[in-house]
């Protein structure tokens, strides 16, 4: 049985075989789930991720692990609620396991390698992210493609692996050249999520308010409205799944260049 036909809830080891067998992993809503903390964009309508708490995050992934039988619950550590120790992180992260989460996500690359052997070490697994980190957008001086230059770079790569020695056994990757991405992606063993990061990730994730124009305006580079077309939902949402799974998104118009 491959791992796109069992019906129940998919685990890290299902993740590692679709990766292992060559296939795109779909965060969006077959394969994996994250409750991201741009809920607080799209839901909540604040201007930034800064003002989600871990109450916010913990309330939608327990409502995602109630509405959904399959897919495996990633659920974002946000901004505040692991930078101050290590020991803030797991107090957190254990509050968002307890909500139904199989993994928790934090933003950071070396400086958070520290938290995440500690988080790993005490049974909690880890996705890192690395590039354009929106928590710390004050920082970056806005939503900025991050991984330009030779030194960029480096520095991105260095802190994937990072991560990745540290226990994270998966990755986003957010707003960095195409050609960074398949870089990272191929010296690393664990897997890259991509999100205007190319078709050479191991896999993509799609914000579903982006995804299906809600509200309609201008997006993101990286961003296909796939209602465009599409005859319900989940029409649309088959349409996604289909496109990352066979390369055709993101297409070269939806990636930047170094």
């Amino acid at each position: 049985m491959s791992a796109q036909t069992i019906t129940r809830r998919l685990t890290q080891a299902d993740l590692a075989k679709l990766y292992q067998a060559g296939e795109k992993v779909v965060m969006f809503s077959v394969d994996t789930l994250l409750i991201g903390d741009s809920l607080g964009n799209v839901i909540q309508g604040h201007d930034t991720t800064l003002p989600v708490t871990i109450a916010d995050i913990a309330y939608h992934t327990a409502c995602v692990k109630r509405g959904s039988d399959r897919p495996f619950i990633i659920a974002d550590m946000p901004f505040g609620s692991y930078q101050e120790s290590p020991e803030q992180a797991f107090r957190n992260a254990v509050t968002l396991m307890a909500a139904g989460a199989q993994m928790v996500k934090l933003e950071g690359g070396e400086e958070m390698a520290k938290t995440v052997k500690f988080l790993v070490d005490r049974g909690i697994p880890v996705c890192g992210h690395v590039g354009l980190t929106p928590q710390s957008v004050h920082a970056l001086g806005g939503y900025k493609v991050q991984g330009k230059g030779e030194a960029a770079a480096q520095k991105l790569k260095d802190d994937a692996l990072a991560l990745q020695n540290a226990g994270a056994t998966m990755v986003v990757l957010e707003a960095i050249p195409a050609v960074l991405a398949a870089e990272v992606t191929a010296m690393l063993s664990m897997i890259t999520i991509g999100i205007g990061a190319g078709k050479d990730c191991s896999g993509q994730v799609m914000v579903l308010h982006d995804a299906f124009d809600i509200p309609p305006g201008k997006k993101a580079k990286f961003v296909k409205n796939f209602m465009d077309g599409a005859s319900s939902i989940h029409d649309a949402a088959c349409r996604a799944v289909a496109a990352v799974r066979n390369g055709s998104y993101p297409g070269p118009e939806h990636t930047y260049s170094a």
